[in-house]
């Protein structure tokens, strides 16, 4: 027999609209409350009801906004699979989804498509620029009853109810110990995507550390592409002809094709690079021994999640148990392919 709204309400003594409200996250109920109710609902096994919950998000006509920097960018490609996936399933729900891409990291573009739709939308999942002026804007969201997720890369200080994507201090790491292990006296040259995103700098800061620790490795040069195939086969042969010693690339994000294009043109073959993701080219040039390592983040997995937490929070009334939803850094070499 199922538990009805009026059973929570007798056992947990609070009226049947309070239990409705806590349930359906309608309406303002104090923290104590709403955590006395959901506790009696999970002891007594509640269940929403489903199907009344998609007709009423068909009433309700949900939106959800998503940015991704995406363009330029092939790792993006498998987070919006991810999120396509989602929306195939749950469409019975009648859940309108905007997707808005951008190349790079242009604050006032990001700022731009935040603004052109957020009088629609119900909940925003961005990878965000962290900037003053983009937290400000998902604070502003917050408080106007717009739930915000971060997707991939986080920003500081924000009032964004939850966080999926990778460990990125954490990958840094795993990559400076990869490095290690190869390479203990490495000459190093970094490139990063930008240092206006939280993740990249993240990274950069947990390999830093993690040279440091026991090696004769040298950082030797960093430079920004933007994530950028084309500035990255740029910047990345100007780097290799004006140092001829340096014998590792740590690729901090996006670019990696350019980069192994540049190592190819100078028949550079043996400089060790360390790099992120799985898109196609990057396999290739792992098969073709021009990338010795790949660190995956399961951007399909990523998208999935995002979705899973927006549909959770605005159909179930489901605020997210966690602020932040970590996975897993996945190590790849030639032989996983």
């Amino acid at each position: 027999m199922s538990v009805t709204i009026k059973k929570i309400a007798e056992v947990s003594g609070v009226s049947r609209g309070t239990v409705d409200r806590v349930l359906n996250n309608r309406g303002k109920v104090s923290p104590r409350t709403e955590q006395k109710v959901k506790e009696c609902a999970k002891r007594l096994g509640y269940k929403p009801n489903l199907a009344g919950k998609a007709l009423a998000a068909k009433k309700k006509n949900y939106v959800i906004g998503i940015i991704i920097s995406s363009e330029g960018n092939p790792f993006f490609n498998d987070v919006i699979k991810g999120i396509e996936s989602f929306i195939e399933t749950y469409e019975q729900y009648g859940i309108k989804v905007i997707i808005k891409t951008m190349k790079g990291y242009n604050i006032e573009t990001q700022l731009n498509l935040i603004e052109s739709f957020e009088n629609e939308i119900s909940g925003l999942i961005i990878t965000p620029i962290d900037t003053e002026t983009i937290r400000e804007k998902i604070n502003y969201l917050k408080d106007s009853g717009i739930g915000v997720i971060t997707l991939n890369t986080d920003i500081k200080n924000s009032k964004r109810f939850a966080y999926v994507g990778t460990d990125y201090y954490k990958g840094g790491q795993i990559a400076g110990g990869i490095i290690k292990l190869i390479n203990p006296l490495a000459l190093i040259g970094i490139v990063q995507g930008s240092n206006k995103i939280y993740g990249h700098n993240q990274r950069i800061l947990g390999f830093k550390e993690e040279i440091e620790k026991n090696t004769g490795a040298t950082i030797k040069e960093i430079f920004e592409t933007d994530d950028d195939d084309i500035t990255s086969y740029e910047k990345t042969l100007k780097m290799l002809k004006s140092n001829n010693f340096i014998d590792t690339i740590f690729i901090v994000a996006g670019g990696v094709y350019g980069v192994c294009r540049a190592i190819m043109k100078l028949n550079r073959k043996n400089i060790q690079v360390v790099c992120f993701d799985e898109v196609p080219t990057t396999i290739d040039m792992l098969k073709n021994d021009i990338i010795k390592v790949t660190i995956s983040q399961q951007p399909i997995l990523q998208g999935k999640k995002a979705m899973e937490i927006m549909f959770d929070y605005l159909v179930k009334g489901e605020k997210p148990q966690n602020e932040c939803y970590i996975i897993e850094n996945q190590i790849k070499i030639k032989q996983n392919f």
